[in-house]
Protein backbone atom coordinates (compact mmCIF):
# COMPACT_ATOMS: atom_id res chain seq x y z
CA UNK A 1 0.00 0.00 0.00
CA UNK A 2 3.01 2.04 1.15
CA UNK A 3 4.71 0.95 -2.35
CA UNK A 4 1.80 2.06 -4.34
CA UNK A 5 1.06 5.31 -2.57
CA UNK A 6 4.78 6.49 -3.43
CA UNK A 7 4.20 5.26 -6.75
CA UNK A 8 0.86 7.70 -7.55
CA UNK A 9 3.34 10.83 -5.54
CA UNK A 10 6.12 9.74 -7.77
CA UNK A 11 3.44 9.96 -11.11
CA UNK A 12 1.97 13.21 -10.28
CA UNK A 13 5.12 15.37 -9.99
CA UNK A 14 6.69 13.43 -13.49
CA UNK A 15 3.52 14.61 -14.79
CA UNK A 16 3.47 17.78 -13.78
CA UNK A 17 5.71 20.15 -16.50
CA UNK A 18 8.11 22.29 -15.15
CA UNK A 19 7.64 26.25 -15.06
CA UNK A 20 8.89 27.79 -18.62
CA UNK A 21 10.41 30.86 -18.54
CA UNK A 22 10.55 32.67 -21.68
CA UNK A 23 13.89 35.15 -21.58
CA UNK A 24 14.49 36.74 -24.85
CA UNK A 25 17.86 38.81 -25.23
CA UNK A 26 17.05 42.56 -26.32
CA UNK A 27 19.95 45.07 -28.47
CA UNK A 28 19.27 48.45 -27.40
CA UNK A 29 20.79 51.11 -30.20
CA UNK A 30 21.63 54.30 -29.05
CA UNK A 31 22.76 58.24 -29.80
CA UNK A 32 26.17 58.86 -27.98
CA UNK A 33 26.17 62.49 -27.80
CA UNK A 34 25.26 61.82 -23.79
CA UNK A 35 25.92 58.96 -21.37
CA UNK A 36 25.27 56.41 -23.82
CA UNK A 37 28.47 54.41 -25.00
CA UNK A 38 26.87 51.89 -28.25
CA UNK A 39 24.75 49.63 -27.96
CA UNK A 40 23.08 48.02 -25.12
CA UNK A 41 21.83 44.37 -24.04
CA UNK A 42 18.89 43.79 -21.51
CA UNK A 43 17.26 40.51 -20.60
CA UNK A 44 13.23 40.63 -21.41
CA UNK A 45 11.07 38.58 -19.48
CA UNK A 46 8.33 37.30 -21.53
CA UNK A 47 5.88 36.31 -18.40
CA UNK A 48 6.39 39.14 -16.34
CA UNK A 49 7.46 41.96 -19.15
CA UNK A 50 10.25 43.25 -17.12
CA UNK A 51 14.09 44.03 -18.33
CA UNK A 52 17.41 43.69 -16.38
CA UNK A 53 20.51 42.52 -16.81
CA UNK A 54 21.16 45.95 -18.60
CA UNK A 55 24.80 45.49 -20.15
CA UNK A 56 27.16 47.69 -22.69
CA UNK A 57 27.17 44.67 -25.44
CA UNK A 58 29.99 47.06 -27.87
CA UNK A 59 31.18 50.65 -27.89
CA UNK A 60 30.46 52.28 -31.04
CA UNK A 61 29.34 55.81 -32.74
CA UNK A 62 26.03 56.56 -32.68
CA UNK A 63 24.71 53.07 -33.74
CA UNK A 64 21.10 54.45 -33.91
CA UNK A 65 19.95 51.39 -36.03
CA UNK A 66 20.28 48.18 -35.59
CA UNK A 67 19.06 44.84 -37.38
CA UNK A 68 19.66 41.25 -36.78
CA UNK A 69 19.91 38.54 -39.69
CA UNK A 70 17.38 35.58 -39.56
CA UNK A 71 20.22 32.76 -38.48
CA UNK A 72 20.50 35.19 -35.33
CA UNK A 73 24.42 34.61 -35.97
CA UNK A 74 25.06 38.67 -37.17
CA UNK A 75 24.06 41.57 -36.15
CA UNK A 76 24.39 45.28 -37.92
CA UNK A 77 24.19 48.60 -36.94
CA UNK A 78 24.54 51.85 -38.53
CA UNK A 79 27.09 54.89 -37.18
CA UNK A 80 24.61 57.64 -37.90
CA UNK A 81 27.74 60.31 -38.50
CA UNK A 82 29.35 62.53 -41.09
CA UNK A 83 32.43 62.21 -40.34
CA UNK A 84 33.28 58.35 -40.15
CA UNK A 85 35.46 59.23 -43.34
CA UNK A 86 35.06 62.26 -45.87
CA UNK A 87 31.77 60.95 -47.60
CA UNK A 88 29.74 60.28 -43.97
CA UNK A 89 29.13 57.30 -42.15
CA UNK A 90 29.51 53.99 -41.42
CA UNK A 91 27.82 50.52 -41.03
CA UNK A 92 29.39 47.70 -38.89
CA UNK A 93 28.59 44.08 -38.79
CA UNK A 94 29.00 42.27 -35.66
CA UNK A 95 29.72 38.46 -34.57
CA UNK A 96 26.29 37.13 -32.06
CA UNK A 97 28.56 34.60 -29.62
CA UNK A 98 25.88 33.38 -27.31
CA UNK A 99 24.43 36.48 -27.19
CA UNK A 100 27.82 38.48 -27.36
CA UNK A 101 28.95 40.88 -29.86
CA UNK A 102 32.33 40.45 -31.17
CA UNK A 103 33.47 42.70 -33.72
CA UNK A 104 33.98 41.55 -37.58
CA UNK A 105 34.53 44.71 -39.61
CA UNK A 106 32.99 48.02 -40.41
CA UNK A 107 32.39 50.00 -43.99
CA UNK A 108 31.64 53.37 -44.76
CA UNK A 109 28.08 54.22 -46.46
CA UNK A 110 29.32 57.14 -48.56
CA UNK A 111 27.04 59.19 -47.43
CA UNK A 112 25.90 61.20 -44.16
CA UNK A 113 24.07 60.09 -41.61
CA UNK A 114 23.19 56.50 -41.90
CA UNK A 115 19.53 55.72 -40.22
CA UNK A 116 18.57 52.85 -41.39
CA UNK A 117 19.62 49.33 -41.89
CA UNK A 118 17.97 45.89 -43.24
CA UNK A 119 18.95 42.78 -44.95
CA UNK A 120 17.47 40.49 -47.64
CA UNK A 121 17.29 36.71 -48.17
CA UNK A 122 19.99 36.41 -50.61
CA UNK A 123 23.10 38.46 -48.80
CA UNK A 124 22.81 41.81 -49.51
CA UNK A 125 22.45 44.60 -46.83
CA UNK A 126 20.97 47.82 -47.33
CA UNK A 127 21.85 51.21 -45.86
CA UNK A 128 19.66 54.51 -45.57
CA UNK A 129 21.68 57.55 -45.74
CA UNK A 130 19.57 60.50 -44.46
CA UNK A 131 22.07 63.21 -44.94
CA UNK A 132 23.64 61.93 -48.49
CA UNK A 133 20.33 61.27 -49.55
CA UNK A 134 21.21 57.69 -50.89
CA UNK A 135 21.27 54.26 -50.23
CA UNK A 136 24.15 51.79 -49.95
CA UNK A 137 23.76 48.35 -51.10
CA UNK A 138 26.79 45.74 -49.54
CA UNK A 139 27.57 42.11 -50.30
CA UNK A 140 28.05 39.99 -47.64
CA UNK A 141 30.34 37.57 -47.15
CA UNK A 142 29.77 33.76 -45.78
CA UNK A 143 30.50 34.39 -42.16
CA UNK A 144 28.35 37.53 -42.48
CA UNK A 145 31.02 40.33 -42.38
CA UNK A 146 30.60 43.26 -44.72
CA UNK A 147 31.92 43.61 -48.34
CA UNK A 148 33.44 46.50 -49.83
CA UNK A 149 32.14 48.66 -53.12
CA UNK A 150 28.70 48.85 -52.33
CA UNK A 151 26.19 49.72 -55.05
CA UNK A 152 25.14 52.89 -54.17
CA UNK A 153 21.07 54.55 -55.30
CA UNK A 154 21.69 57.92 -55.54
CA UNK A 155 18.24 59.96 -54.86
CA UNK A 156 19.75 63.35 -55.39
CA UNK A 157 19.83 63.30 -58.51
CA UNK A 158 15.84 61.68 -58.97
CA UNK A 159 14.03 65.19 -57.99
CA UNK A 160 16.14 68.63 -58.45
CA UNK A 161 12.99 70.94 -56.82
CA UNK A 162 13.29 69.35 -53.23
CA UNK A 163 16.36 67.30 -51.10
CA UNK A 164 16.80 63.69 -50.97
CA UNK A 165 16.91 61.72 -47.56
CA UNK A 166 16.36 58.35 -47.60
CA UNK A 167 15.31 57.16 -44.38
CA UNK A 168 14.61 53.53 -44.75
CA UNK A 169 15.04 50.81 -47.67
CA UNK A 170 12.96 46.97 -46.81
CA UNK A 171 13.65 43.98 -49.21
CA UNK A 172 10.43 42.41 -50.28
CA UNK A 173 11.28 38.98 -52.25
CA UNK A 174 13.44 40.83 -55.37
CA UNK A 175 12.24 44.14 -54.71
CA UNK A 176 13.39 47.21 -52.76
CA UNK A 177 11.53 49.77 -51.23
CA UNK A 178 13.08 53.26 -50.32
CA UNK A 179 10.93 55.84 -48.58
CA UNK A 180 12.44 59.31 -48.94
CA UNK A 181 11.68 61.92 -46.70
CA UNK A 182 12.73 64.75 -48.80
CA UNK A 183 11.25 63.72 -52.11
CA UNK A 184 7.78 62.59 -50.17
CA UNK A 185 7.80 59.51 -52.02
CA UNK A 186 8.77 55.40 -51.76
CA UNK A 187 10.60 54.98 -54.30
CA UNK A 188 10.61 51.25 -55.81
CA UNK A 189 13.56 48.71 -57.34
CA UNK A 190 14.52 44.69 -58.29
CA UNK A 191 17.56 42.77 -58.86
CA UNK A 192 18.20 42.30 -62.10
CA UNK A 193 21.40 40.95 -62.93
CA UNK A 194 23.20 41.57 -59.58
CA UNK A 195 21.63 45.25 -59.63
CA UNK A 196 18.96 46.90 -58.46
CA UNK A 197 17.36 49.16 -61.03
CA UNK A 198 14.02 51.22 -61.02
CA UNK A 199 10.49 49.28 -61.41
CA UNK A 200 7.88 50.35 -64.12
CA UNK A 201 6.03 51.84 -60.95
CA UNK A 202 9.37 53.94 -60.09
CA UNK A 203 7.57 55.98 -57.44
CA UNK A 204 4.84 55.61 -55.09
CA UNK A 205 4.33 59.65 -54.44
CA UNK A 206 2.88 61.35 -51.08
CA UNK A 207 1.65 64.93 -50.57
CA UNK A 208 4.29 67.42 -50.91
CA UNK A 209 6.01 68.29 -46.91
CA UNK A 210 4.43 64.43 -45.93
CA UNK A 211 7.87 63.43 -44.30
CA UNK A 212 7.28 59.63 -45.06
CA UNK A 213 9.75 58.21 -42.69
CA UNK A 214 9.17 54.41 -42.11
CA UNK A 215 6.55 51.77 -43.73
CA UNK A 216 5.49 48.09 -43.30
CA UNK A 217 4.21 45.68 -45.26
CA UNK A 218 0.98 43.84 -44.53
CA UNK A 219 -1.40 40.93 -45.86
CA UNK A 220 1.27 39.09 -47.53
CA UNK A 221 2.87 42.21 -49.15
CA UNK A 222 -0.40 42.83 -50.72
CA UNK A 223 -0.75 45.94 -48.13
CA UNK A 224 1.92 49.05 -47.54
CA UNK A 225 1.79 51.21 -44.64
CA UNK A 226 3.53 54.27 -44.86
CA UNK A 227 3.96 56.83 -41.41
CA UNK A 228 4.52 60.69 -42.60
CA UNK A 229 6.88 62.18 -39.71
CA UNK A 230 5.86 66.08 -40.66
CA UNK A 231 2.01 65.84 -41.76
CA UNK A 232 1.27 62.92 -39.09
CA UNK A 233 -0.47 60.68 -40.77
CA UNK A 234 -0.35 56.95 -41.85
CA UNK A 235 -1.32 56.52 -46.00
CA UNK A 236 -2.31 52.84 -46.75
CA UNK A 237 -1.08 51.61 -49.98
CA UNK A 238 -3.13 48.20 -51.98
CA UNK A 239 -1.29 45.87 -54.45
CA UNK A 240 -3.33 45.33 -57.67
CA UNK A 241 -3.64 42.81 -60.12
CA UNK A 242 -0.80 44.81 -62.41
CA UNK A 243 1.58 44.54 -59.24
CA UNK A 244 1.24 48.77 -58.78
CA UNK A 245 0.57 50.27 -55.42
CA UNK A 246 -2.45 52.85 -55.25
CA UNK A 247 -3.22 55.04 -52.22
CA UNK A 248 -6.70 53.82 -50.99
CA UNK A 249 -6.53 55.23 -47.57
CA UNK A 250 -4.80 58.48 -45.10
CA UNK A 251 -5.73 58.49 -41.53
CA UNK A 252 -4.07 60.94 -39.21
CA UNK A 253 -1.81 59.57 -36.00
CA UNK A 254 -3.13 62.74 -33.35
CA UNK A 255 -6.12 63.76 -31.63
CA UNK A 256 -7.11 66.30 -33.04
CA UNK A 257 -7.60 68.09 -29.52
CA UNK A 258 -3.83 67.94 -29.76
CA UNK A 259 -2.00 71.51 -31.47
CA UNK A 260 1.30 71.49 -30.07
CA UNK A 261 3.79 70.42 -32.79
CA UNK A 262 4.87 66.16 -33.07
CA UNK A 263 6.31 64.54 -35.46
CA UNK A 264 5.85 60.52 -36.32
CA UNK A 265 8.47 57.70 -35.72
CA UNK A 266 8.02 54.62 -36.25
CA UNK A 267 5.31 52.14 -37.55
CA UNK A 268 4.74 47.83 -36.86
CA UNK A 269 1.57 45.48 -37.67
CA UNK A 270 1.11 42.86 -34.99
CA UNK A 271 1.89 39.33 -35.68
CA UNK A 272 -1.38 38.18 -36.83
CA UNK A 273 -2.05 41.65 -38.74
CA UNK A 274 -4.83 42.76 -36.90
CA UNK A 275 -3.67 45.76 -35.14
CA UNK A 276 -1.45 48.59 -36.61
CA UNK A 277 0.57 50.86 -34.35
CA UNK A 278 2.57 54.36 -34.71
CA UNK A 279 4.61 56.76 -32.60
CA UNK A 280 4.25 60.45 -32.23
CA UNK A 281 6.83 62.58 -30.59
CA UNK A 282 5.57 65.35 -28.68
CA UNK A 283 1.75 64.19 -28.41
CA UNK A 284 4.19 61.29 -26.74
CA UNK A 285 1.34 58.40 -27.73
CA UNK A 286 1.22 55.38 -29.37
CA UNK A 287 -1.39 55.38 -31.66
CA UNK A 288 -4.00 51.81 -32.31
CA UNK A 289 -5.25 50.67 -35.44
CA UNK A 290 -7.54 47.91 -36.03
CA UNK A 291 -7.05 46.94 -39.22
CA UNK A 292 -9.67 45.35 -41.80
CA UNK A 293 -9.04 41.97 -42.86
CA UNK A 294 -10.36 42.21 -46.39
CA UNK A 295 -9.92 45.68 -47.16
CA UNK A 296 -6.35 46.22 -44.99
CA UNK A 297 -8.19 50.02 -43.86
CA UNK A 298 -7.17 50.99 -40.76
CA UNK A 299 -9.81 52.10 -38.03
CA UNK A 300 -8.79 53.92 -34.78
CA UNK A 301 -9.05 52.42 -31.56
CA UNK A 302 -7.16 54.84 -29.59
CA UNK A 303 -3.70 56.10 -27.91
CA UNK A 304 -1.59 55.23 -24.88
CA UNK A 305 0.93 58.07 -23.63
CA UNK A 306 4.43 56.25 -23.29
CA UNK A 307 5.04 57.97 -20.16
CA UNK A 308 8.31 59.26 -21.15
CA UNK A 309 9.25 62.27 -24.24
CA UNK A 310 10.16 61.88 -27.94
CA UNK A 311 9.29 58.02 -28.67
CA UNK A 312 11.51 56.93 -31.41
CA UNK A 313 11.59 53.54 -32.46
CA UNK A 314 9.58 50.25 -31.09
CA UNK A 315 8.96 47.01 -31.10
CA UNK A 316 6.96 43.51 -29.86
CA UNK A 317 8.35 41.51 -28.32
CA UNK A 318 8.69 37.93 -30.04
CA UNK A 319 5.50 36.52 -28.22
CA UNK A 320 3.37 39.62 -29.45
CA UNK A 321 2.00 39.96 -25.90
CA UNK A 322 4.01 43.50 -25.27
CA UNK A 323 5.00 46.35 -26.65
CA UNK A 324 8.42 48.34 -25.88
CA UNK A 325 8.69 51.69 -26.75
CA UNK A 326 12.30 53.68 -27.02
CA UNK A 327 11.63 57.15 -25.34
CA UNK A 328 14.92 58.97 -26.79
CA UNK A 329 14.76 62.42 -24.61
CA UNK A 330 13.98 60.86 -21.10
CA UNK A 331 16.22 57.96 -21.15
CA UNK A 332 13.27 55.23 -20.77
CA UNK A 333 12.69 51.84 -22.40
CA UNK A 334 8.78 51.20 -21.30
CA UNK A 335 7.20 48.07 -21.65
CA UNK A 336 3.35 47.82 -22.55
CA UNK A 337 1.59 44.74 -22.22
CA UNK A 338 -0.33 43.88 -25.55
CA UNK A 339 -4.27 42.63 -25.04
CA UNK A 340 -4.54 40.55 -28.05
CA UNK A 341 -8.47 41.06 -28.83
CA UNK A 342 -8.63 44.64 -28.62
CA UNK A 343 -5.05 46.02 -29.20
CA UNK A 344 -4.96 48.24 -26.18
CA UNK A 345 -2.08 48.53 -24.16
CA UNK A 346 -1.27 48.61 -20.44
CA UNK A 347 1.26 49.95 -18.32
CA UNK A 348 3.97 47.17 -17.16
CA UNK A 349 7.49 48.37 -16.79
CA UNK A 350 10.04 50.21 -17.47
CA UNK A 351 14.66 50.83 -16.92
CA UNK A 352 17.00 53.72 -17.91
CA UNK A 353 19.22 53.45 -20.70
CA UNK A 354 20.74 57.00 -21.87
CA UNK A 355 19.39 57.92 -25.17
CA UNK A 356 17.14 54.79 -26.35
CA UNK A 357 16.61 54.69 -30.05
CA UNK A 358 16.48 51.19 -32.36
CA UNK A 359 14.91 47.87 -30.29
CA UNK A 360 16.00 44.59 -31.90
CA UNK A 361 15.16 41.30 -30.19
CA UNK A 362 17.42 37.67 -30.89
CA UNK A 363 14.99 34.88 -31.08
Amino acid sequence: MLLLSLLVVLGITCGKKPEEKLMYTLFVGTYTYGDSEGIYSLQFNAETGSLDSLTLAAKLSNPSFLTISKDKQNLYAVQETSDFDSLGGGVTAFKLNEGILELQNSMATQGAGPCHVSLSGDGHLAVSNHGGGNVALFSLKNDGSIMGTPQIIDHKILDTTKTAHAHMAQFNKNELFVVDFGLDAIKRYELKEGEYVPLEQTSLPLSDNAGPRHFTFGQNGKMLYVINEQENTIVVFQKDSKGNFNTIQTINTLDSDFKDKSYCADIHLSPDGKFLYGSNRGEDTIVIFTVDSISGKLTLVGREPVRGDWPRNFTLDPTGKFLLVANEKTNNIVVFKRNEETGTLAYVDEIELPAPVCLKFRY
